[in-house]
């Protein structure tokens, strides 16, 4: 077994970096180095572990079943310092260069994700917003394995290692085609229960907001449809009689962009209200917190 204090740990850099990109000659070049230094460094990396690692192939290297196992905790190890180190560093958001990985429900990317990508390009252009899908069932597995630096969606209350910060207080507003059977006259909950509903939920939930509402009032909808994707809505209210209950932002875009109409519904919905959440290891980022910040505004703005 191979001593770790014996070992050189410069030539994991190396190492990580031939790994990803599967080719000497690139690694070089990702690591400013030349390409008999990278090749010194892997024979000497293969003398310490007794590997041959990296077996040539036309157009690079193949990695041997030992090197793929080392891969993605190097990899991990070698990402995760050197996010501490640029949690200590000054952030200048004009010359950094920075991946920012933020989960995000669908109406969170759909309200914040345009204002947030146009304000990145204009004030961080060297920086990327990686978005991926978060709900309250996900998020904070998210988080705990470092996939998501924080998370933003209507999320419940998070446990003592992270931090909070609520967002977007929102009404309830019913699209549905023009011409509805409820586009016009008073919109009753007698009226409103008559026809079936589409409900939104990427995480194959069958119960939102509004079925919680009308479950105070004793009443149940009638679901006609349920989809994953926001993208799936339009088309289906336009050439259905269902309506669909979304938050005011979203429904509002969504009827400015696809001619639907807007009505207020019968029953109150309850505000909801997104949530930023982070690992509390991440206050003292200043990247970190600098996007916060902008999440913070943008949300405000919006």
């Amino acid at each position: 077994m191979t001593d770790l204090s014996q070992l050189d740990l410069n030539l994991l850099r190396v190492f990580d970096a031939v790994a990803r990109e599967r080719h000497v000659t690139r690694a070089a070049q990702r690591l400013h180095l030349s390409q008999p230094a990278v090749s010194n460094a892997l024979a000497r990396l293969r003398a310490a572990l007794g590997d041959e690692l990296f077996l040539r192939r036309p157009g690079g290297v193949e990695p041997t079943a030992f090197a793929q196992a080392l891969a993605a905790p190097v990899a991990e190890a070698l990402d995760r310092l050197a996010e501490t180190l640029a949690a200590q560093a000054p952030f200048d958001p004009a010359t950094a260069r920075r991946v920012f990985s933020v989960g995000v429900s669908e109406y969170a990317e759909a309200v914040l994700a345009p204002r947030l990508v146009a304000r990145l390009g204009a004030e961080a252009p060297g920086c990327l917003l990686a978005f991926r899908h978060a709900d309250r069932t996900n998020a904070e597995a998210l988080l705990e394995r470092g996939e998501a630096a924080m998370a933003v969606a209507v999320l419940p209350e998070p446990t003592a290692l992270y931090t909070r910060i609520r967002l977007l207080p929102e009404g309830f507003l019913t699209l549905m085609r023009p011409g509805h059977p409820l586009a016009e006259g008073e919109l009753t909950l007698e009226r409103f229960l008559s026809v079936p509903h589409l409900l939104h939920s990427p995480n194959g939930s069958r119960d939102g907001a509004m079925d919680w509402a009308l479950e105070q009032e004793g009443r149940q909808r009638r679901l006609g449809a349920v989809v994953a994707h926001l993208s799936a809505v339009p088309a289906i209210l336009l050439g259905t009689d269902l309506v669909i209950s979304l938050s005011a932002r979203l429904a509002g875009a969504l009827a400015a962009a696809h001619g639907l109409l807007l009505r207020d519904p019968p029953v109150e919905v309850r505000h909801t209200r997104l949530s930023l959440v982070f690992h509390r290891r991440f206050e003292a980022d200043q990247g970190h917190a600098w996007l916060r910040r902008l999440i913070l505004a943008e949300a405000r703005e919006a």
